[in-house]
């Protein structure tokens, strides 16, 4: 059975694959150099999330063992209107960004690269849900931009921490506002990989 490869350094992706029970080994690779180098493409969202992931493929290939699967995964949020939120800088950028989320629907797009470390087989998707949050006053967004929960999450917002308290509503597959589309991922693991995830349940 090949290993899972997970080139990240997110603590929730790999929390949501140990909740699968996937055994997995985590691999470190220089995703910030490969953001900064994709975000000046000017490419659509759903390109660019499948593009981010695959640039951070390209960079693990060459690190990872044989006999593996290697996973990489990045998320964009688009706020309405259309621009892309990324990791805010500080908790004055994280108040920016939930100010342009509050009282309004914007896309969560998480594009997953994967590939067999021995055969080449390469497979690259995204998935896209609808998140809505409620109308949120600047006590509460102030809050949370200084608790310092936003820093690390794109759209500066963990739906699994403290702002599930701003969400009314998710259209689509929660996990992937998250960090990773399970059940997507499962699929494609199995039709592409022949990788089971219920094998160890």
């Amino acid at each position: 059975m090949k290993t899972i490869i997970l080139a990240s350094q997110s603590p929730r992706r790999a929390r949501l694959l140990e909740q699968m029970r996937v055994r997995f080994e985590t691999l470190a690779t220089p995703s910030d150099d490969v953001e900064a180098e994709v975000c000046d493409r000017g490419l659509a969202p759903d390109q660019l999330a499948e593009r981010l992931a695959e640039a951070k493929l390209d960079a693990a290939i060459a690190l990872a063992p044989g006999n593996a699967v290697v996973l990489c995964a990045d998320t964009i949020v688009v706020a309405p209107g259309g621009s892309i939120l990324g990791k805010p800088a500080d908790a004055a950028h994280a108040e920016r960004m939930l100010h342009a989320l509050s009282g309004a629907e914007h896309a969560v797009i998480t594009g997953v690269a994967l590939q067999d470390t021995d055969t080449g087989r390469r497979r690259v998707f995204h998935e896209r849900t609808a998140v809505v949050f409620r109308t949120l006053d600047h006590g509460e967004i102030a809050r949370y931009a200084h608790s310092g929960h936003p820093l690390d999450k794109a759209g500066a917002y963990g739906i699994q921490g403290l702002a599930g308290a701003f969400v009314s509503e998710v259209r689509g597959c929660y996990s992937n506002v998250v960090g990773l589309p399970l059940a997507r991922l499962a699929a494609a693991l199995k039709q592409d990989f022949d990788f089971d995830v219920t094998q160890n349940w």
